[in-house]
């Protein structure tokens, strides 16, 4: 009987987001990342969206440890919620476990959990694993690929990454590693697909850097810069210019402010001295002397740029004289709110960069070129596309396969599916539970498709409550009947029509009050008269909800 190992993505196929994938081999097994997703405007009232962990709770006692290749959200957004169902160990660098143990402590999880912190070009041994940590670029600092040891073969995961030549820290990717494992063997690779629609390469972060020299040199103005926090060489790059420009820097939005602290402490960010100003100081000094840096680059409500945009914004208010640069791309989905507040920008005076071809934001993803470098040194005899939409898992697959690999060596996956590998053979077999679990304050999974349906159906109709006072001896009907509305029309100015409804209430009530048996069978009558009526006069169809109170 060949051995066997299985990787099963629980996340991350078929969407961007929620990226989490298991490694299973000798009966034990290991999880690569746990990332979260923003959810889509149908999820009415929807936080956040975590993978289904059930395979997890249910082989709790197999699991040796949670591998994290970086700290962005769409790696580390489910922790806390996964760590309540299923405690693990976690392993990972230090930026990636500062962000981390901020989460932890919002959800009140530090004592509990284990958090171990590995340093690039160090293994962890996790039973039957040996986890290699090899240093990559990508647009958080301190990420990482895994090479997985095992005696049947090493699988390299490649987490989110890119070739830069010239990053800010001076740690180009180590692709002499990644050339080694390839001459000693790779027996799968998987690898991020997020650009490989996209041919050519992807610039160096110091592109940016030299956008923002450029924009910040000889300027009278205010300048605002939003980005992604996380982020931290591109905001390092801001602090480098205001500095030898002769600014001063402030920093607001909470998320922001955290990851500076964690970077600052870490030492990912180095800040020239005298630089940094409290936000409520900085604003006695000129206009020219000041740079603000602030989260909200993808036109969040709650974010600060918003609240400078719609003037509610505590200490800056903005207008002429002050330059906004947005330095990131709209995420696939928000490109309506971003230029909702570059609108509102542009009415208030402010002058916006926000052009994509002024090298004001460079992404953090392989383009097709360095993943082709990335086939080549490795040389894996198995592909997994990972990390993409359809489309992309399909490209990549076919990129694979121009650099030699078999079409059946390739394994385009679902979320949940299982692809087993022996030495020389990769196939599809079968599915685990994954899916969706909605995060919605503080619960985790108790809304599903159900209350989502009806969450839709409230917000296009809104609802219609018909209150039945009923005689408790014959079951009579003692008054009209009571009708509230929310969100179907405003009552006020459709007094007939509610008239006509007290009516249908009324006649459908007393249609069969002899013969009826029980209050579910009322309710059923009435509701169906309602509904029916107002779908005839007005062609909506609201929740109706029938309520019989007996005196």
């Amino acid at each position: 009987m060949a051995e066997k190992m299985k990787i099963i993505p629980l996340g991350g196929l078929n969407e961007i987001g929620k990226n989490m994938t298991v490694y299973e081999f000798g009966g034990e097994i290991i999880v690569v990342d746990c990332g979260m997703a923003f959810p889509g405007d149908d999820l009415y009232g929807i936080d956040l969206v975590i993978p289904d962990v059930s395979y997890l709770i249910k082989n709790r006692s197999r699991i040796r440890g949670l591998f994290l290749t970086h700290g962005h959200e769409d790696h580390i957004g489910a922790i806390p919620y996964v760590l309540k169902q299923v405690n693990m160990p976690i392993y990972c660098t230090r930026l990636t476990a500062g962000l981390v143990k901020l989460k932890l402590e919002e959800h009140g999880l530090i004592k509990s959990t284990k958090l171990i912190t590995v340093e690039a070009g160090e293994t962890v041994r996790a039973g039957k694993f040996n986890v290699e940590f090899i240093h990559v670029n990508h647009s958080i600092a301190d990420s990482v690929a895994f090479a997985i040891h095992t005696h049947m073969g090493t699988v390299v995961h490649t987490g989110d990454f890119k070739i830069d030549s010239t990053p800010i820290d001076g740690e180009v990717i180590d692709l002499a590693r990644l050339g080694e494992l390839g001459k000693e063997g790779v027996l799968a690779l998987c690898a991020d697909s997020t650009n490989v629609e996209r041919p050519g390469f992807t610039m160096s972060e110091k592109a940016v850097g030299h956008t923002f020299k450029r924009l910040f040199a000889g300027c009278d103005q205010r300048i605002i810069v939003t980005t992604f926090a996380s982020n931290v060489h591109r905001v390092q790059q801001v602090i480098d210019a205001a500095a030898e420009n002769g600014r001063k820097v402030a920093v607001t939005g909470r998320s922001m402010e955290n990851i500076m602290k964690v970077s600052t402490e870490l030492g990912y960010m180095k800040v020239p001295k005298n630089t940094l100003m409290d936000i409520a100081k900085i604003k006695s000094l000129p206009k020219n002397k000041q740079v603000i840096v602030t989260t909200g680059s993808q036109g969040e409500e709650m974010s600060a740029l918003y609240r400078m945009a719609f003037s509610t914004h505590k200490q800056i208010d903005v207008g002429p004289g002050d330059k906004v640069i947005i330095s990131a791309s709209a995420i696939p989905g928000n490109e309506k709110t971003v230029s909702r507040v570059v609108n509102e920008l542009f009415r208030k005076g402010v002058e916006v960069c926000y052009n994509r071809s002024d090298m004001l934001h460079v992404s953090g993803h392989a383009c097709q070129e360095e993943l082709k470098i990335i086939h080549a040194l490795t040389r894996p005899r198995f592909f997994v596309p990972l990390h993409g939409e359809q489309r992309m898992l399909q490209i990549h697959s076919r990129l694979a396969q121009d650099m030699g690999i078999e079409p059946t060596h390739v394994a385009i996956a679902e979320n949940g599916s299982i692809i087993e590998l022996t030495t020389k053979t990769m196939k599809l077999n079968g599915s685990v539970p994954s899916g969706e679990v909605f995060v919605d304050g503080s619960g985790v999974g108790d809304v599903g498709a159900v209350v989502l349906r009806d969450r839709k159906r409230l917000a296009e109709d809104g609802m219609v409550v018909v209150v039945l006072p009923v005689s408790a001896q014959n079951g009579a009907l003692l008054s009209p009947p009571e009708i509230i509305t929310r969100g179907f029309i405003y009552v006020k100015e459709s007094e007939s029509l509610m008239a006509e409804l007290q009516n249908v209430a009324m006649e459908a009530a007393e249609s069969g009050s002899r013969k009826r048996r029980d209050d579910g069978e009322l309710r059923g009558t009435v509701k169906s008269a309602v509904s029916n009526y107002l779908f005839k006069t007005t062609k909506r169809s609201p929740m109706v909800i029938p309520v019989v109170t007996r005196l």
